[in-house]
């Protein structure tokens, strides 16, 4: 790897992990507050549990704050909803509209493993 790209990759993967945290926050503010579709999904226990996991721990890996553990529970929850909702229709996420979750799934095992590096409030 050249010496720039080293670099480079200690300020990249905080931005990578700031804007993933982010927009899952985003997913779990439409389920518990309604937020850009106009009403919640919390008369769904299984929703509501999603939303409070993908908002709390959207926001904890954004912010860097006990980012691994967030990460790791995320995507687990991805997991979950990949093999509960996507697979039923079939196996591949391309034809059952699941690249979504299998992205946040992996991504989220990534920050679970690599830690909040940079621009974390961890300390």
């Amino acid at each position: 790897m050249a010496n720039w790209q080293g670099k480079v990759s200690e300020w990249i993967y905080p931005l990578f992990r700031i804007i993933v945290g982010a927009l899952f926050a985003c997913h779990g503010a439409e389920k518990l507050f309604g937020a850009w579709i106009g009403h919640n999904e919390l008369s769904n226990p299984l929703m509501a549990a999603a939303g409070v996991i993908e908002f709390l721990g959207g926001l904890l890996v954004a912010l860097g704050l006990f980012a691994g553990p967030a990460a790791f529970l995320a995507s687990g929850e991805m997991a979950v909803a990949y093999f509960m909702v996507h697979a039923r229709n079939g196996f591949w996420p391309i034809r059952n509209g699941g690249e979504l979750a299998v992205l946040y799934c992996f991504s989220f095992l990534f920050i679970a493993f690599r830690g909040a590096g940079r621009l974390s409030l961890r300390g």
